[in-house]
């Protein structure tokens, strides 16, 4: 057995977890928000590994259930008020009051872990009225959705240009905001990048109804500006460790 360490921008963590799998991993464990440690067992060819993440520092393992140990490390999680989110392998009821949703770590982005998930899924909380109509562009795993639909939402539509996302959440269309109708929706969540923020500002804003709210997150404090730049109408920032959420 042999794992690989290897860095990366937090924003694309979730995507490198979801290749490290289809490579075979047989574990993965979460060192800091930069870095993650892939094992895999010693008949996996490290030349092309080592080709497909370059820069990666390998390191001989010692025999052990690694899997086991890198499930035993990911634990139920309390989110907001109202969500309980639970590894898919695990049984664990929810607390009284809570939504139970179950999450497969590692598969695409949006597992509940990460802080920009846990902005959006409190800020549903805040902002989403039963019956609303809701769209989450961008929705990677689909916990954005999954958590709308719980809170009482009416139709909820998620997109992302990523096919494997799309399948994963196991709902939606491939494809991006651009091809929803205008002031058709009540409520817009986006958790991406910045830059794709940036690109998609127009769209954002053009498919809410008159009167309806968007939440953009998935960038750090230090790009707030540059996404309030882009959608003049933010009226609030919320943060959680080094990330933000604006609300328009």
């Amino acid at each position: 057995m042999f794992s690989l360490e290897i860095d990366c921008d937090p924003e694309d963590r979730d995507l490198l977890i979801a290749e490290l799998w289809e490579q075979g991993s047989a574990g993965i464990v979460e060192l800091n928000p930069q870095t993650v440690r892939s094992f895999f067992e010693d008949g996996a060819n490290r030349a092309a590994l080592a080709k497909l993440f370059p820069g990666a520092r390998e390191r001989e393992e010692e025999v052990r259930d690694w899997v086991q140990s890198a499930r035993d490390l990911l634990q139920p999680t309390e989110v907001g008020r109202r969500f309980f989110l639970v590894p898919e392998w695990r049984d664990d009821p929810a607390p009284e009051g809570r939504f139970r949703i179950a999450v497969n770590p590692g598969m695409a982005f949006g597992t509940g872990v990460h802080e920009t998930t846990r902005l959006c899924m409190e800020a549903l909380e805040d902002y989403l009225q039963p019956g609303m109509s809701v769209l989450d562009v961008g929705t990677g795993s689909g916990i954005l959705a999954k958590a709308a639909k719980l809170l009482g939402a009416g139709r909820v539509t998620a997109c992302d240009t990523d096919p494997v996302a799309v399948e994963i959440a196991g709902e939606g269309f491939v494809g991006s905001v651009d091809a929803v109708a205008t002031g058709s929706v009540d409520l817009v969540m986006a958790n991406i990048s910045p830059e794709a923020i940036a690109a998609l500002a127009g769209d954002l804003v053009r498919v809410r109804k008159p009167g309806g709210v968007l939440l953009a997150s998935g960038f750090e404090t230090h790009e707030v500006e540059q996404v309030r730049a882009a959608l003049p109408e933010a009226r609030e920032v919320r943060h959680k460790g080094k990330w933000a959420l604006v609300v328009v």
